[in-house]
């Protein structure tokens, strides 16, 4: 009876305490930017993921206002082989070079690059399937740390 009580009272403190996720609507007020102009080049895919993850910095206008360029790539290789030349694991990694315009004067360029090692399916559907989902989820990291690096900049 005592252990039903306290999983209760343990449950009951537990889920109240506040988490809120760090890159929700509610916390993006605290950053001190916004975004005014986005212009894309590159995988459409990787575009679309990333203009998701920044549309919430193009609405409210703040102190900061920046302008981005960026132009992705995105490359698939063969990080290994087995004996008979088959393809065992392969790599994908995404580039995205990002130029910031403050104020309509040029104010910082660099690159960021996130990269992925998986294993190989034999169900070619799975494989693309797979390949699509961490094609996402890259460039929603590199989309975190852009957002990061704005944030930084003075």
């Amino acid at each position: 009876m005592q252990k039903k009580i306290f999983t209760f009272l343990l449950f009951l403190f537990l889920s109240s305490c506040g988490y809120e996720a760090i890159y929700s609507k509610k916390n993006s007020k605290n950053y001190n930017f916004f975004i005014s102009e986005l212009s894309f080049i590159g995988d459409k895919d990787i575009n679309l993921r990333m203009k998701e993850g920044l549309n919430n910095y193009t609405l409210n206008e703040k102190n900061k206002n920046f302008a981005l360029k960026i132009s992705n790539s995105s490359t698939k290789e063969v990080a290994a082989k087995n004996t008979l030349g088959d393809a065992v694991t392969f790599k994908n990694t995404i580039a995205a070079n990002i130029e910031v315009s403050m104020n309509g004067k040029f104010k910082n360029s660099f690159v960021i690059i996130e990269s992925f090692i998986y294993n190989n399916n034999s169900n070619r559907f799975n494989l693309k399937r797979y390949e699509r989902e961490i094609k996402n989820n890259l460039a929603e990291t590199i989309t975190d740390k852009l957002i990061l690096k704005l944030s930084n900049i003075q």
